[in-house]
Formats: structure tokens, sequence, C-alpha cells
């Protein structure tokens, strides 16, 4: 068991989450499965209390703890891409799924987690700085899902 592990709250649903995860994102898996000793609030003895799993290399456990909280974009997954296609099959997987755009490479899945799906060239250039970073964020702020070649051509002024 990881030292800090990132512990996601869900209604009822966490193994479902996790294994939507596990398929979708590379160095992911789903490690253990443990099911309530008893009744508690929201569940019965045997339902699906905790779920150990890993996103893209992160340790998460996902807690069927009813609906007492819901997520926020004060948490979310930040997954880095390569290209066009693998931004795309990301957030075609995630919205696709019941899940819903926003802005600025922020989607939320079918259970209300946020994802920013990045792709490096936008990183690579805010960290450039100066015009070349105004002219990649004001390109940006434009999106919903990044389009890298009007990063690249933002970048190139």
């Amino acid at each position: 068991m990881a030292k800090n592990t990132i512990c996601l709250w869900f209604d009822k649903d966490a193994e479902a989450a996790a294994r939507f995860y596990a398929e979708l994102f590379p160095d992911s898996a789903v490690h253990a499965v443990h099911r309530a000793p008893g009744d508690y609030p929201s569940g019965r003895k045997g339902d699906v209390l905790t779920v150990d799993f890993t996103v893209a290399g992160v340790a998460c456990m996902g807690l069927n703890g009813g609906p007492a909280f819901r997520h926020s974009e004060a948490f979310s997954f930040q997954i880095a891409t390569d290209d066009q296609a693998e931004t795309d099959r990301y957030w075609g997987a995630i919205v696709g799924n019941g899940g819903q755009e926003s802005a600025c490479g922020w989607c939320k899945d079918k259970w209300g987690i946020s994802w920013q799906i990045t792709p490096r060239v936008l990183t690579e250039a805010m960290a450039a700085g100066g015009e070349e970073a105004q002219r990649a964020f004001a390109a940006m702020m434009e999106m919903k899902k990044i389009d890298v070649a009007k990063i690249e051509a933002a970048r190139r002024g």
C-alpha cells in the first residue's frame, strides 16, 4: 500500500469508476475490492465499500460513502498528452461516457471527477514564458478540448 493515497468519495460506483480509469489510462489498474463487513449509513454488509486502484501511476482509493459529498473542480486529475490523437482519445472517452465538457482542457466524467487533458505542447508554451506563453494562453482560453495545432500556431506567432 502506498504511503500517500488519494481517496475519492463516490455515491455508490467506486468500482465502476476504477475499472473505467484502469481500462482508459496506461499504468492504471484495479488492485483490490473490499466489501463492507457490516451495515453502514449508505450501504449494507457485503456491498463494495472501497476499491484500491491506480490512475496513470497515482495510488487511489474509491470509497462508496453515499450522496453526502460531491466532487468539485477543486480537485482534478491532470493527464499530460503527447499529441492530438491521445488528447482526442482521453477526451472522447471521458465526455462520451456520460461526462461533460468544460473549458481550457477541463472535463468531468460521469461520476463528477474533473480531468485536465493537457497536451505537453501547451505546458511547454506556458513554461517558455513571455509573448509565446501569452499567445498560447489566449488561444487556450477560447477552447474546450485543447487543439494542438492551434496551440502550436499560437506559439509561433
